[in-house]
């Protein structure tokens, strides 16, 4: 009995082991990619900008601007500033991340006091990538959590 217990309990293992792989199997650039992501929401979410940089692009494009699209780092830089200190004391929660060699998509929780008040907004973020570096940003938003 304990030699077929054994030997159930070795497949099933594998089983395991190999499906763990499956989901996990990221490449090394998606996984980058995710690492820069969270770096520029660590930044956004502190209101320290002074590494990003090292993070995107010189002619990053941002596709979420009020006016339209945002060129440039340091435009990009001054609009995250603008928004972090309307809610200088947001914090931001991870909901979900899928990333690939070109894309981060990246589900996300803010919640701060805006004008007075506790305001939480969830959003997606997608990032593009080149070079390890964010070039390109689109941001979708709930309309109601934007009034």
């Amino acid at each position: 009995m304990k030699k077929i217990s054994f030997l159930l309990i070795i497949p099933a293992f594998l089983a395991a082991v190999a499906c763990k792989n499956e989901t996990s199997g990221l490449s090394e650039k998606a996984k980058k990619n995710l690492e820069v992501n969270d770096a520029i929401m660590k930044a956004y979410g502190a209101g320290d900008f002074s590494k990003l940089s090292e993070y995107m692009a010189a002619d990053i494009i941002d596709h979420g601007g009020e006016k339209g699209h945002i060129k440039g780092l340091d435009s990009v830089m001054a609009m995250m500033k603008y928004y972090h200190d309307m809610m200088p004391d947001m914090k931001y929660s991870i909901v979900k991340e899928v990333a690939d060699d070109e894309y981060v998509f990246c589900w996300s929780t803010f919640t701060g006091t805006m004008n007075g008040s506790v305001t939480t907004m969830a959003n997606l973020d997608v990032s593009k990538f080149k070079d390890g570096k964010a070039v390109e940003h689109w941001i979708f938003m709930d309309p109601k959590d934007m009034m």
